[in-house]
């Protein structure tokens, strides 16, 4: 335990021990004097803090002061009353310097000081410790929405983005503490006022009863004791109230509270000005003091006739100062390697669009960016990287652009002020509108008047909304790229999050029989033929019994794919019966045949006389079976697969391509076409 933790328990132990330990006077004058050091510190604390969180102990400090007060005035009435009224040194001055001879006048500004403690500086504190608690604590959800916004934009980082929001919480911490720790002070003024009573009567009962004082003495004595032991606990106690109501109301600022007085309070000569004359003319009216109204208007007016001069000084120096920056920074080396970052995915736009992503004017498309990070991670296992949203003022008003890695990937047009109309069929010119083309999968649609929006649904149209269209187009290039996103940092994040629930498994796997980079090419494989990754364990656990007999990743991503069967079928056979076109059983043999095995992975040796008959039957099979309303699927041997689709994949880029090992056998296979070279 380190020293710090130590020496707070000690004092805390030591201040409740306070409570029951009868004191010296010596020993209660030393602990007096260290009470009004500790306040006047925590005070002047406060003013030079920039922001409230500088001093985050201040609720648990003000607790333990507050104990602290307690325990000397419990100490302070003990000697009181049982020493003749003699309870130290400090106590006695303090008595005598508010008392001045004359006890009615002493007690009764004994008194209003009391008071002005409880009703004006405690209270005060108490209502705006209250309000900054509800009013931070309200404001938590708009902070947060402006994090996220601020993180989906790509104007912060995760990291910036998490310490923005233990702040935030640290600030309704902070802030809800301070509400309750001022009940403490206000409880502690109210036991002053106690205190005072009995200590007076309780006095002049034992110095008339038991002392046999006459009762001039017992009032001198005892009166003298209590205004001194109420003035030297409340002297600390209004100077830690105030500073509790300083930090309370202190806003952020980079300067300390005194400089920003004087730079608020004096930033205006005219004001100055204003107030000097207004003072030498009040002084004019007869029967006022003519001296020290013509003495202060004198000098506020001296005062901003200086000022004047140096704001002048000031906006000279820093338009000179700011000229000599512009050059200097012109001729400081530039810092090259800022320029080298590419930011992984970006989505651009021209400024019509402008207002679908400010969230002041309503626009809700950084919160449907959001969603679509939350979407691929749930149906692909795809941690999608911040989405970097800009305006482009080379784009026409109303086009987007999606950038991967620094390139453009796919281009967009939409109209803010109409709805889009799609469906699978041609459409019907019975609805009017603007022809276009869906941009993310390619349909006839039309733009159409949000008032013709009941009319298309009822003729069974789908309607979207413009940020829909970008959301949409948006999450099926991520899904198309994803592989592309998935780099070894991800990678690595993914493991890690694994190892949490299955570090055996983990341990096993990696680094021992595979690297992070050879795992990744295996995620890729999987993301590119639009396989989720979302179950890594069954991933993890398969390259754990393969990778011991190969490290190739094609063939390692196979005995994966065949592990997830059941993800695979329930996304290409949902209902459990497949449509699928077969391989001619030679041509299958032959493209095994040319499968050649190297160092460097496996290859493909077939003619290209060969790789064009496979191409043309697929086209052959494709439109005869597409105008009946058959997707179907080409299914083959687990050898070939892979090398298959990668035949197919030049010309037909989302046509799936799988093996008879990756279905489950429940799944009704029916088979309507077969491809020969």
């Amino acid at each position: 335990m380190k020293f710090g933790d130590i020496s707070i328990a000690v004092i805390v132990i030591a201040v409740v021990m306070l409570i029951i330990i009868p004191l010296s006077p010596a020993v209660l004058d030393f602990l007096l004097v260290l009470n009004i050091a500790v306040s006047i510190t925590i005070l002047l604390s406060s003013l030079y803090m920039k922001e409230p969180l500088e001093m985050s102990i201040f609720p648990s400090l003000l607790l333990i002061t507050t104990l602290f007060r307690l325990a000397l005035n419990i100490s302070s009435t003990r000697l009181i009353l049982g020493n003749n009224g003699n309870a130290g040194e400090v106590i006695k001055a303090f008595g005598n310097f508010v008392v001045g001879g004359n006890i009615v006048v002493g007690f009764i500004v004994f008194l209003i000081i009391i008071l002005m403690q409880f009703i004006v500086i405690t209270r005060g504190a108490e209502r705006v410790s209250e309000v900054a608690a509800r009013f931070t604590l309200d404001a938590m959800p708009g902070k947060q929405m402006a994090i996220d916004a601020d993180l989906n934009s790509g104007l912060i980082n995760e990291m910036q983005a998490q310490e923005r929001r233990a702040k935030i919480q640290k600030e309704a911490d902070f802030f809800g503490a301070m509400d309750g720790a001022s009940k403490f002070v206000k409880g502690d003024a109210i036991l002053s006022i106690i205190t005072t009573i009995i200590n007076c009567i309780g006095g002049i009962i034992i110095g008339m009863v038991a002392g046999e004082m006459e009762l001039g003495q017992v009032v001198s004595t005892y009166i003298l004791a209590t205004v001194g032991d109420g003035l030297v606990n409340q002297i600390p106690a209004l100077l830690i109230s105030t500073a509790s109501g300083i930090v309370v109301t202190k806003a952020s600022s980079e300067a300390g509270m005194g400089q920003d007085l004087i730079n608020q309070l004096f930033k205006n000569p005219l004001v100055q000005n204003m107030a000097g004359v207004t003072l030498i003319l009040i002084g004019l009216v007869p029967g006022l003091p003519k001296v020290p109204m013509f003495l202060l208007g004198g000098l506020l007016i001296f005062l901003a006739n200086t000022q004047k001069a140096k704001v002048t000084e000031v906006e000279t120096y820093d338009d000179r100062a700011e000229a000599q920056a512009e050059a200097a920074e012109d001729r400081k080396p530039e810092n090259v390697y800022n320029l080298l970052h590419v930011d992984p995915i970006e989505l651009e736009f021209g400024y019509g669009i402008i207002p679908l992503a400010d969230s002041s004017q309503g626009g809700d498309l950084l919160d449907r960016v959001v969603a679509i990070r939350r979407q691929c991670a749930l149906e692909q296992g795809l941690i999608v990287p911040v989405v970097r949203l800009r305006d482009n003022i080379l784009l026409k008003p109303n086009e987007y652009v999606i950038k991967i890695k620094g390139n453009e990937v796919a281009r967009g047009e939409i109209m803010p002020d109409y709805l889009l109309a799609m469906t699978p069929n041609e459409m019907d010119d019975e609805i009017e509108g603007i022809d276009t083309i869906e941009p993310a999968f390619g349909i006839k649609a039309k733009w159409i008047s949000k008032k013709m929006r009941d009319k298309a649904e009822l003729m069974g149209l789908t309607v979207v909304d413009p940020p829909s269209v970008i959301s949409t187009h948006l999450t099926e290039v991520v899904k198309k790229y994803g592989h592309e996103l998935l780099g070894r940092q991800e990678v690595q994040s993914i493991i890690d999050t694994v190892k949490e629930t299955h570090p055996s498994l983990v341990e096993e796997v990696v680094p021992k029989l595979l690297s992070v980079g050879e795992v990744q090419k295996v995620l890729q494989n999987l993301l590119k033929e639009g396989i989720s990754i979302r179950d890594m364990v069954t991933i993890l656990e398969t390259l754990g019994d393969y990778a011991a007999i190969t490290r190739d990743t094609d063939i390692l991503t196979r005995y994966v794919r065949e592990n997830l069967k059941r993800t695979i079928t329930q996304k290409y056979f949902p209902e459990g019966e497949a449509d699928v076109i077969t391989i001619d059983p030679q041509l299958e043999q032959a493209i095994a045949e040319s499968i050649r095995q190297t160092e460097g992975g496996t290859f493909l040796t077939l003619s290209p006389d060969i790789m064009q008959g496979i191409l043309a039957g697929v086209q052959k099979e494709l439109n005869r079976l597409l105008p009946m309303g058959i997707s179907p699927i080409i299914l083959t041997t687990p050898t070939v697969r892979l090398y298959l689709k990668k035949i197919v994949e030049q010309m037909f880029p989302d046509l799936a391509v799988l093996s008879y090992n990756e279905i489950e056998p429940y799944v009704q296979i029916k088979a309507v076409g077969v491809v020969n070279a």
